[in-house]
């Protein structure tokens, strides 16, 4: 089960990333009129979708390990979010409220999945 979330989590951050670049669906640097987005910030989700369809592809460990990782570093994302505001964190990637509060509930999901779902064995073809 883990792997297909991760692998999913892949194609969700992937065509988030690729849609920040699409006039139209982002509007002055806002995605869907709501979340702040820039090239760097857009670079990141294609770059964490690959990640996630590579943890994804590699089996269910992986993908909890992913979901570990992935929830600390979005954490960490979301509490810088808090101190920067409405500023890009680090001075480079774009952020408002909506990012932040985002970065939250994704990093809960992620470290719910990461730790609390129960690892199944995979199915071994005889």
């Amino acid at each position: 089960m883990l792997k297909r979330i991760c692998i999913l989590f892949g194609i969700i951050f992937i065509a988030v990333g690729v849609l920040g670049f699409v006039p139209g669906v982002t509007d002055g640097e806002h995605l869907l009129g709501i979340f702040h987005v820039n090239a760097a910030h857009n670079a990141v989700h294609i770059l964490s979708g690959i990640v996630a369809l590579i943890a994804g592809s590699a089996g269910n460990h992986a993908a909890r390990i992913f979901f570990r990782v992935f929830g600390l570093i979005y954490g960490l994302v979301a509490v810088l979010g808090f101190v920067y505001g409405n500023q890009p964190i680090l001075g480079i990637i774009s952020n408002n409220m909506a990012d932040t509060w985002l970065h939250v509930a994704i990093a809960a999901v992620s470290l719910i999945l990461g730790f609390a779902v129960r690892e199944t064995p995979e199915h071994v073809p005889a």
